[in-house]
């Protein structure tokens, strides 16, 4: 196996190798063909090819040969106002030689930024404009101040289809030869919701259990198996309050897992189609769930606040199933 990371080794190089994103690879690519293009806005949630997009585009656009003609800056390292005032101005003032008439620079993570870095960054975008335009990449769109979202062209990144994000995991196990259970590659999805990165980054570490499983993938995700979540939560619904409490302290020694890690497990499982529940019960049980991990994230201690939660499942289970046993 590489020492490299696979979500480097794997991270498409052109357009074309990108699966993704349909719609704004198909106007990436018109401006590429045009030779020019506005100041452009990325924004979407984490792993979804923002990045790659930017690099991607700038690789298109000049050639292998693109580092000269292209700044890349984390501006959640570099986000103040002397940054923008040095590395950019200098980059941005030089003339671009070659067939395509400006520079470019990408700012990832720019909504770390502070709004005074941003302003600089309005009024340095305004004065170079002819020699360069600036990329922005960003999780939130809302931390951007409004003077640059109304001079940039706004791309929204969706999280990826099931489909997609299995299919580019099996092409990169078949390419490293590494054997698999197809189910193992439908939990790292489910945990991931979409992360192309933070998926390929578990499929690598589970990998080297020397086969992917279900088994290794929750091992590197520090998760319980679902059967186990599923048979403290239908303990408690069931009024079996000691027994189901007895499973969690297993659950929290055999796993480590954190009070928070348990709640989310829990709120994904009753999600499930294992539960035959009324709606009522099913929406009571979410709704406490987000209470008891506001007030875990708040600090209050781990495991009263999860034997709190299985006896408010074992009220709910003797109100709403309990003429049913």
């Amino acid at each position: 196996m590489d020492e490299i990371l696979w979500a480097e080794k794997y991270r498409p190089r052109t357009l074309d190798d990108i699966v993704n994103q349909k719609d704004i690879v198909d106007r990436l690519k018109r401006f590429v063909k045009e030779r020019n293009m506005p100041h452009l806005l990325f924004a979407g949630p984490p792993g979804t090819g923002k990045t790659t997009s930017a690099l991607a585009l700038v690789h298109d656009l000049y050639g292998e040969n693109y580092d000269q003609f292209f700044l890349e800056l984390n501006a959640s390292d570099e986000n103040g106002i002397n940054v923008i005032r040095t590395k950019v101005k200098d980059f941005a003032r030089t003339v671009t030689p070659g067939n395509v008439p400006f520079k470019t620079v990408l700012l990832d993570e720019a909504d770390n930024m502070t709004s005074d870095a941003q302003q600089a960054l309005r009024r340095t975008m305004e004065l170079y404009t002819e020699s360069t335009r600036f990329i922005l990449a960003c999780n939130y769109l809302s931390k951007i101040i409004d003077p640059i979202q109304s001079r940039t062209a706004l791309f929204r990144f969706y999280p990826l289809k099931k489909e997609d994000v299995i299919l580019r995991l099996e092409n990169i196990l078949k390419e490293e030869k590494v054997q698999y259970d197809v189910k193992s590659l439908e939990v790292v999805y489910d945990v991931t919701g979409g992360d192309m990165r933070k998926a390929i980054n578990v499929l690598q570490a589970a990998a080297a259990y020397g086969k992917v499983t279900t088994d290794s993938v929750l091992k590197v995700l520090g998760l319980a198996q679902p059967k186990e979540i599923r048979e403290m939560v239908k303990l408690a619904l069931q009024g079996k309050f000691l027994d189901s409490r007895s499973k969690l302290m297993s659950l929290i020694i055999d796993y480590g897992l954190s009070g928070e890690d348990i709640v989310k497990q829990v709120h994904r499982d009753i999600f499930s189609n294992e539960y035959q529940i009324p709606e009522e019960l099913r929406v009571l049980m979410s709704d406490y769930l987000g209470e008891v991990e506001f007030r875990i994230i708040e600090g209050a201690d781990d495991e009263i606040q999860l034997s709190a939660m299985l006896a408010k499942l074992a009220i709910l289970g003797q109100k709403y199933l309990g003429e049913k046993k």
